[in-house]
């Protein structure tokens, strides 16, 4: 007959003792993921990222233990899980490789946090229109800065030239060195040759304000331009952008074209006059005598008087600091408004 008080004959052996919750020692190790394979980021979508893996698409969202760090086209992650591609399939990210450039913006000039737009880019490829829009040069001059500031090379791709010629706005780049392409519609293959040549094997990004005909030049590089962007939800009806994400699309022949959505701003409220000299190596010389917190604008520059010491050599040098004052005060202002007293044309 069992017994309803005292011992029922149980000992410590046969009562279960749930663990607390610190009974187990909490570890900082995470997981190796040795198996992980490198994909490249090609899109970016309301957390989710299209990767690809040789010719393979993958879908992946991001890894808890990433925290809060940003991908952006142009990533090179590891992915785990299911990378098959396969329609419904979710693969995660769980490492972003060192980045070799960024390139970033800020919201405005008066908000100094910068964000990441792309990643591992080689060249920026500016392209502004000849006419219809007319030229923005401030905003070309914005473009320069964070090019030179993420460590890419600058292109100038000059569009519409059956409309107008490039006479007034080379003169006002050549100081700089950047590299250009002219081109005029029709768009033959013929006229794009050279712009073919510098985009062959690179990773660019494709920058412009709306109206320039970007989306046309993207459709020419790259005939089912359409239908790839279109897989990722960043694309609408006949290829316009809809997305405020970039989008990195494969040119025919190798190399990759990042295509990013029209923009009216760059803003580089993120970025210091010491940062905007340090593009200018030839100058850094000069710019070391200048008193501390120097904007390089006002009397007590000493560039000025660095540049005349210079005897024969003070002509490029004169141009080059012109055009590093352009970019400076290419700060001040709104983007798109265009003066004849700070050197552009008419």
């Amino acid at each position: 007959m069992a017994q309803r008080g005292g011992h029922s004959g149980m000992d410590e052996d046969d009562v279960r003792v749930r663990a607390g919750r610190g009974s187990r020692p909490r570890t900082r190790r995470r997981p190796a993921h040795s198996e992980a394979i490198e994909a490249f980021v090609t899109a970016v979508d309301r957390g989710r990222y299209r990767c690809v893996i040789g010719g393979q698409v993958v879908t992946a969202m991001k890894a808890r233990e990433l925290g809060k760090g940003n991908i952006v086209v142009g990533d090179t992650v590891s992915l785990a899980g299911d990378i098959s591609g396969a329609p419904g399939t979710l693969a995660r990210v769980v490492r972003i490789e060192p980045r070799r450039t960024v390139l970033r913006r800020s919201p405005d000039d008066t908000d100094p946090i910068e964000r990441a737009i792309v990643a591992n880019a080689d060249q920026l490829v500016i392209v502004c229109a000849l006419a219809d829009p007319p030229p923005r040069l401030r905003l070309i001059d914005r473009f320069l800065v964070a090019a030179y500031d993420a460590g890419l090379d600058p292109v100038l791709c000059l569009t519409k030239a059956d409309l107008a010629g490039p006479e007034l706005i080379l003169p006002v780049y050549a100081p700089l060195g950047v590299r250009y392409v002219v081109l005029g519609r029709p768009l033959s293959q013929e006229m794009l040759a050279d712009l073919r040549g510098v985009l062959a094997g690179k990773l660019s990004v494709l920058v412009g304000h709306s109206g320039v005909g970007k989306s046309t030049l993207v459709n020419t590089l790259i005939p089912d331009a359409d239908r790839a962007v279109g897989a990722v939800n960043v694309v609408t009806g006949r290829g316009r952008h809809t997305s405020s994400s970039a989008v990195a699309l494969a040119l025919p022949g190798g190399g990759w074209l990042i295509d990013t959505p029209g923009l009216r701003s760059f803003g580089l409220g993120h970025m210091s006059p010491e940062r905007v000299v340090r593009a200018f190596g030839d100058l850094a010389e000069g710019a070391e005598r200048c008193p501390p917190g120097c904007d390089h604008l006002g009397p007590d520059c000493a560039l000025d008087g660095w540049v005349a010491a210079e005897g024969a050599d003070a002509g490029p040098l004169t141009a080059r600091l012109d055009s590093l004052r352009r970019l400076l005060r290419s700060k001040e202002g709104p983007d798109g408004e265009e003066h004849e007293q700070d050197g552009y044309p008419p």
